[in-house]
């Protein structure tokens, strides 16, 4: 879910270059989708620095409104914007596990200097602190894929990739886990939602 957004923030210059979650106990889908937030609406809060222009700025809110929440952008200040190392990690479960995920993609990718620094969040619109935070596409899966499938169910989330898996039947919250498990790589997979 990282990219590289030399080329999104070039074209937003007009230029041709290519809080954290409060996690809690598992809820139920019913709590769980009053507690979400609508995916299609996003917040920008932009992180200001010496090295960033008014320019820079304004192609930033631009190029993140884009972004699905939670998302992070990182920047390079010794290379600037317009760097490959310029990366967002959006579509996470909360901005703190975004904002990683973009440092440390942006730091491989340097050339050196300082360094990366994030320079925008990106959150759901009306945002504020709740007892479950999902991506937006997660939020997306609550609200059709979990809300059809027939209880047990369960859906696991991965808060360091961002990655999410629905499951029913007897065995739901362990396949959840497994398949969140299998297509994230990460030991990090839990329960958030079931009913059952």
């Amino acid at each position: 879910m990282r990219t590289s957004w030399a080329m999104a923030v070039g074209a937003a210059l007009g230029l041709g270059v290519g809080a954290g979650t409060v996690w809690a106990d598992v809820v139920d889908g019913r709590t769980a989708q009053r507690l979400v937030f609508d995916p299609a609406e996003v917040a920008i809060t932009l992180v200001r620095h010496d090295f960033l222009s008014a320019k820079d700025l304004k192609a930033l809110e631009l190029v993140a409104r884009q972004q699905k929440y939670y998302g992070a952008i990182a920047v390079a200040p010794s290379e600037g914007l317009l760097s490959e190392a310029t990366v967002a990690a959006a579509n996470y479960h909360d901005v703190d596990a975004a904002g990683v995920a973009a440092l440390a993609a942006c730091d491989s990718a340097r050339k050196g200097g300082v360094a990366c620094v994030i320079v925008a969040e990106i959150r759901p619109t009306g945002w504020e602190p709740r007892q479950i935070a999902l991506s937006a596409d997660a939020t997306e899966a609550l609200g059709k894929t979990y809300r059809r499938a027939k209880a047990p169910k369960a859906l696991a989330v991965s808060p360091a990739t961002g990655i999410w898996a629905v499951a029913d039947g007897v065995a739901a919250e362990s396949d959840a886990v497994a398949d969140c498990a299998r297509q994230s790589g990460s030991g990090d997979c839990r329960v958030v939602v079931a009913d059952r």
